[in-house]
């Protein structure tokens, strides 16, 4: 069952009770992530997710960890493009517990310069480790080369020029100007009483101020073409991909069908062609992000790097197959019921509860029974599909992201 209480700053606090588990997962989420932050702050979103765990005026950071060790909980926290998100799930007979915690550490986070400067190294291995992991950074430069001089095509953890450089004078005035009440909303589902949470975590909540609101980043404009990095690696990692609907596009059930269809999973085409017929990649699949203003459909495959345009061009046949309408009932049929398998099997997790409740609320300021998804996804059709795929994926609307080994010779490979 779900409720809802809106306090006088504008911060909302929703539940949902599910009385068959004895567990509760809460969040405190902020609307706020790396496409919020300004020239010179890349990155401090997840510096202060990082930070939030290091010590309170009234808790070490080593009594923060012990707190929720000592009665079998799990904490973590964690920051995209538009949410951050600080969470905790325990048993039920412990809400007053995680309660205080969670509110202690989101309002009164020392930010100690010793604890902000070890975490800055942290992070600063963090951003080490993705370059050295070119599966990874491939995402990152396709993100970026996709949606170029705009925020929300920077990396969620900023560079290793701007970690350096953030100040705890500049994570305050950040917190001032972002933490805001109308930007958070505090989620719990599982064994929870409504009325218990908001005594427990409403007033101390309610002190935060409700603005003004920063003005959001307009929305990004894409980028097309070719962007060849050569680095020294054994495979050559390849993203192709263009925008796709954002999240309040009502296109965005069939672009979630599409993706299963084109490598969502191993029965999908480019699985199933690319590797499993032909070899040519262990790792091969299409992902699907959307956010508030837009979104991004891509496809990634690690290959030999003399089979690299071969693979593109295999991925480019594939997507001008939806384009000419080359998809059979059946085949949706199968998606639809692999994308309803996945929602309902995740609704029995408290904490996919929690964030799917979170996410709504931010969303579309309202909670979004099952039923009601399975019915838009059920409604899809494949002439749907078809004419998504020739709006978004005509070839000139295309990025292209290489990296590997003798990258830019691609270019004589491809066609123009």
């Amino acid at each position: 069952m779900y409720r809802g209480t809106e306090l006088g700053n504008r911060l909302r606090i929703v539940t949902e009770r599910m009385p068959h588990v004895k567990s509760v997962s809460v969040g405190i989420w902020v609307n706020v992530g790396s496409r919020d932050e300004r020239p010179g702050e890349e990155g401090i979103s997840h510096l202060i997710e990082h930070m939030i765990f290091k010590g309170t005026t009234r808790r070490s950071a080593l009594a923060i960890a012990k707190e929720i060790d000592q009665v079998g909980g799990m904490s973590n926290a964690f920051t995209s493009k538009e949410f951050t998100c600080f969470h905790a799930k325990v048993m039920s007979n412990h809400l007053s517990l995680v309660s205080d915690l969670l509110s202690d550490i989101f309002l009164e986070s020392l930010f100690a310069a010793e604890e902000l400067e070890k975490e800055r190294q942290v992070i600063l291995q963090e951003i080490h480790m993705v370059e050295d992991t070119p599966d990874e950074l491939v995402h990152v430069l396709f993100s970026n080369h996709l949606w170029p001089d705009h925020p929300v095509g920077r990396p969620v953890m900023g560079t290793l020029e701007s970690v350096s450089t953030i100040s705890r004078d500049d994570i305050r005035a950040y917190l001032a100007r972002a933490y805001l009440g109308p930007k958070i909303v505090v989620a719990a589902a599982g064994d929870v009483d409504h009325d218990a949470l908001v005594d427990l975590m409403g007033p101390a909540l309610a002190a935060l101020p409700q603005g003004p609101l920063p003005q959001p980043a307009p929305p990004p404009k894409a980028a097309t073409g070719r962007h060849l990095v050569s680095k020294s690696l054994e495979q050559t990692h390849l993203c192709l991909g263009t925008v796709f609907p954002g999240v309040l596009d009502e296109k965005r059930y069939a672009a979630a069908l599409l993706n299963v269809i084109l490598g969502g999973n191993m029965s999908s085409r480019l699985f199933q062609e690319i590797r499993e017929k032909r070899g040519l990649a262990y790792s091969v699949y299409s992902f699907f992000s959307a956010y508030m203003d837009t979104g991004m459909l891509g496809v990634y495959a690690g290959v030999e790097p003399h089979q690299a345009a071969e693979t593109i061009r295999l991925v480019a046949e594939e997507l001008a197959k939806f384009r000419r309408g080359e998809l059979a009932q059946t085949e949706l049929r199968d998606a639809q019921e692999h994308l309803k398998g996945s929602i309902i099997l995740g609704s029995e997790s408290v904490d996919n509860r929690m964030t799917r409740l979170a996410k709504n609320e931010i969303t579309y300021h309202r909670p979004i029974d099952f039923d009601e998804v399975l019915a838009a996804v059920e409604r899809v059709t494949v002439d749907e599909v078809v004419a998504l795929a020739g709006q978004y994926l005509k070839p000139e609307n295309l990025c292209l992201t290489a990296l590997g080994p003798g990258a830019e010779t691609l270019a004589e490979d491809l066609p123009a």
